[in-house]
């Protein structure tokens, strides 16, 4: 397991986050002033109880979502001070998303499922996509398509997909929330491996505090606060 070390310009810096919804006629607080730090090569276990805010938290990283107020540096970017069309950018070309639902297309075989965020960033690199295909355990699965597969074979195609762009962050929320416990490890072992081989930063939201304890350090967001 890693040891992360002292960085003065860590990958990930996120500060003083706030985000409110509404409703009805009621304003809620989800996040109030949330701050949390993530190294190159660390992976990070986001914890919290159902609606502490951890979602919305990784999606306001992600920039699937604008936050109200703070800040979120990401490598050489302030992710808040982008407009739409620079957050999607982000989004193709130096984040990996994974989500607990998987999220691919139901139209693509897994092969074109695969390439598909590398062939949009203009970064497909065959060599790197088979080398993938051998890690997760794909290679006899390429012609098929989504529906044809387990949920843990889809998720083991979305985070290649996710890789494919060789990504210096990987964000997961909840990604083994619909696969049983040995599957979920299985997963996990997988990301584990290609996060390392790829050195690229991760931070994974979960509710289980088995998977979570896997991982390099596991931080508690509570009351919209990291603990």
């Amino acid at each position: 397991m890693r040891v992360p070390t002292a960085s003065k310009v860590p990958l990930l810096d996120v500060r003083n986050l706030s985000k409110t919804y509404r409703s009805g006629q009621e304003r809620i607080a989800v996040l109030r002033g949330a701050c949390l730090r993530v190294e190159a090569g660390e992976s990070v276990a986001l914890t919290g109880e159902s609606g502490s805010g951890k979602s919305t938290l990784l999606h306001l990283i992600a920039g699937l979502d604008q936050a109200d107020g703070g800040s979120i540096r990401f490598d050489d970017t302030e992710v808040t001070a982008l407009a739409d069309r620079g957050r999607a950018a982000l989004r193709r070309n130096r984040l990996g998303l994974v989500f607990q639902q998987f999220n691919l297309i139901p139209s693509l075989t897994v092969a074109d499922n695969l390439a598909f965020q590398a062939r949009i960033a203009g970064r497909h690199d065959g060599r790197w996509q088979s080398d993938l295909v051998d890690r997760l355990g794909l290679g006899d699965l390429l012609k098929r398509y989504p529906e044809q597969l387990s949920g843990g074979q889809q998720q083991r195609v979305a985070i290649g997909r996710a890789l494919a762009v060789r990504p210096p962050l990987l964000l997961a929320d909840e990604p083994t929330g619909n696969l049983d416990e040995a599957t979920a490890d299985e997963v996990m072992d997988l990301a584990r491996d290609l996060i390392r081989q790829t050195g690229c930063g991760f931070l994974m939201v979960t509710h289980s505090a088995r998977i979570a304890a896997t991982l390099d350090r596991q931080i508690l967001l509570s009351a919209g606060l990291i603990a």
